[in-house]
C-alpha cells in the first residue's frame, strides 16, 4: 500500500495549538496551504521538543562561520500568529518525527509519522513496513522561528506549577505530594 504524504512545500500557516482546557488539552500541529488543512495530534512533550530543536537548528546556522543565509534571531513581527486553530479534523496521532535542513530552499524540513501499533500481528518486521501516512512540511526560516516561539507559548500556557512539589495545579485543587507539606 503506498504511503499517503500530506506535503506542504511553502505553507500559508503552520502552528501548534490546543483543544480543551489545561490539564486535559490535546495538542495539534496544524498546517494550511490555501484550502488544504492537515491537523495531527501530538504530545505536549513532542511539541516542546520540536520548538527547542527548531530553534537549535536555526541558532546553529546563525553561528556557523560563512553562513550565507539570513536567519532571524527572533520572530519577524509579520509572522506572529496568535489565532486559534482552524476546525480540527485529526489525520493521525504522531509517533515519530524528524527534522532537517534544506540549504537549497533555505527551509526547515519536518516529517511526522503516525504511531505504529506494536500489537498488530501482521507487522512481523516493523522496520520493513512503510508507514501508511505521513506529514511533510517545509518551513522558511522566519516561519520556523515564529512556529517555535508560538509553540513554546502554547506549551507554557497550561496549568500552573506548584512551587513546592513541581507538579501541575489542577483547577479543582491540588494535593501537594511534597513530604511534610
Amino acid at each position: 500500500m503506498p504511503t499517503i504524504v500530506h506535503e506542504f512545500a511553502w505553507p500559508d500557516r503552520v502552528v501548534v495549538g490546543t483543544v480543551g482546557l489545561p490539564g486535559s488539552r490535546t495538542f495539534y500541529l496544524q498546517v494550511r496551504t490555501g484550502a488544504q488543512i492537515v491537523s495531527i495530534a501530538l504530545e505536549k512533550q513532542q511539541s516542546a521538543l520540536l520548538a527547542e530543536k527548531i530553534d537549535e537548528i536555526l541558532d546553529q546556522l546563525i553561528a556557523y562561520e560563512g553562513n550565507p543565509f539570513s536567519i532571524p534571531t527572533g520572530t519577524p513581527i509579520e509572522l506572529v500568529d496568535n489565532d486559534p486553530l482552524e476546525p480540527v479534523d485529526e489525520e493521525f496521532r504522531t509517533g515519530s518525527m524528524s527534522l532537517g535542513w534544506d540549504p537549497t530552499t533555505v527551509q526547515i524540513v519536518l516529517e511526522a509519522f503516525p504511531i505504529v501499533d506494536e500489537d498488530d500481528d501482521e507487522l512481523l518486521d516493523v522496520a520493513a513496513v512503510e508507514p501508511a501516512e505521513m506529514l511533510l512540511v517545509r518551513m522558511p526560516v522566519g516561519t520556523a522561528r515564529a512556529f517555535a516561539t508560538r509553540t513554546r507559548e502554547v506549551v507554557g500556557a497550561g496549568r500552573p506549577i506548584c512551587p513546592l512539589c513541581g507538579y501541575p495545579i489542577d483547577a479543582d485543587g491540588h494535593t501537594c505530594t511534597l513530604p511534610g507539606a
